[in-house]
């Protein structure tokens, strides 16, 4: 991977991060586009790439809302109680997807990650976002709700069951929040706040893994210098889509987003239909690639006897489920 290949990643990977459009679905075609789907190995390595980079949309959150994040830290201590609460929720929100993540990842992978699911999902949202849009305007609360500092633990959890339906590739783990909050009574300035900082905890979780289990054989294919160049590329990108973003959604809803991802899923549905853009291939190997650990567990099981191999299987299970995890909740 080049300097500017990494570039126009770090830069997808920001303004999409946080926007309900699914940012995995943009970096599958951007990888093809760039030719970075040569082989397997290299198909693995980028896709642990684009979650690594994810370090630079959450800094861009920690940079954004540091006003908000101190806010917090104080309630950690005991000096603010509105931070804690805020604190309290986020983890609530996050409990779902930590219990059912593990527990779903198999499944996931074997039965959605494959260019329809993926196509689907981006139609659903679609319309769910529009219906959402639609239903605010009718009865005029585009701009109302409830703020970040009224939110109680049963909104959390339901949300968080919202983050979990983002497991489906191509839904959008921040559509998936922002609509909850929104149907829950949120505004729409409160919903993206709360989905940016639960964001925190989940891309950290997912980042955190990767780096620790996969970024070995990652830094084999791709220096150090291409992930620098994402890494900021995506900070700087994130702030300035997390921005905008805002604007949009206070003034415009939930919609211009809405008609984007039906553009966006028509287009791919065309392509697939077509058998262009080798998308198939890239879709169908993401669940395949989720864990670069998964090739070098075979070669090391075909290489061991039948009792090492007992030994061994339940840890690299473990790992197999996890990596799928951090695959889905990355989105």
């Amino acid at each position: 991977m080049t300097w500017w290949q990494a570039l126009i990643l770090g830069i997808i990977e920001g303004v999409t991060e946080y926007l309900p459009i699914s940012s995995t679905g943009h970096l599958i075609l951007a990888s093809w586009l760039l030719g970075l789907d040569t082989d397997r190995e290299s198909r693995e390595a980028v896709n642990t790439f684009n979650i690594l980079i994810q370090s630079g949309a959450i800094l861009a959150v920690l940079t954004l809302y540091r006003t908000r994040i101190r806010q917090m830290a104080r309630g950690l201590t005991g000096k603010d109680p509105v931070g804690l609460r805020l604190v309290t929720n986020l983890c609530i929100a996050f409990l779902p997807a930590a219990v059912l993540g593990p527990l779903l990842a198999e499944r996931i992978d074997n039965y959605l990650f494959a260019p329809w699911p993926v196509v689907g999902a981006l139609f659903v949202g679609a319309w769910l976002m529009l219906a959402v849009a639609f239903s605010r305007r009718m009865n005029r609360t585009e701009h109302s709700g409830r703020d970040l500092n009224h939110i109680t633990w049963q909104i959390a959890l339901l949300i968080g069951f919202g983050q979990c339906i983002a497991m489906w590739p191509g839904t959008s783990r921040s559509m998936m929040t922002i609509v909850a909050a929104m149907i829950l009574g949120l505004s729409p300035r409160a919903a993206a706040e709360f989905s940016f900082l639960l964001g925190l905890i989940t891309l950290t979780a997912a980042t955190g893994y990767k780096g620790v289990f996969n970024g070995a054989e990652m830094l084999e294919q791709i220096s150090w210098l291409p992930l620098l160049v994402g890494f900021i590329a995506a900070t700087v990108s994130a702030m300035i889509a997390i921005k905008w973003f805002i604007g949009i959604l206070v003034n415009k809803g939930m919609a211009p987003f809405g008609w984007y991802r039906l553009v966006l899923a028509t287009v791919l549905a065309i392509c697939l239909l077509a058998g262009g853009l080798g998308l198939e291939k890239n879709l169908d190997n993401i669940g395949a690639g989720s864990s670069l650990q998964r090739l070098d567990t075979i070669s090391k099981l075909d290489a061991t006897t039948d009792e090492t191999k007992h030994i061994h299987t339940p840890g690299t299970q473990g790992h197999q489920r996890l990596g799928k995890w951090t695959a889905a909740t990355a989105d």
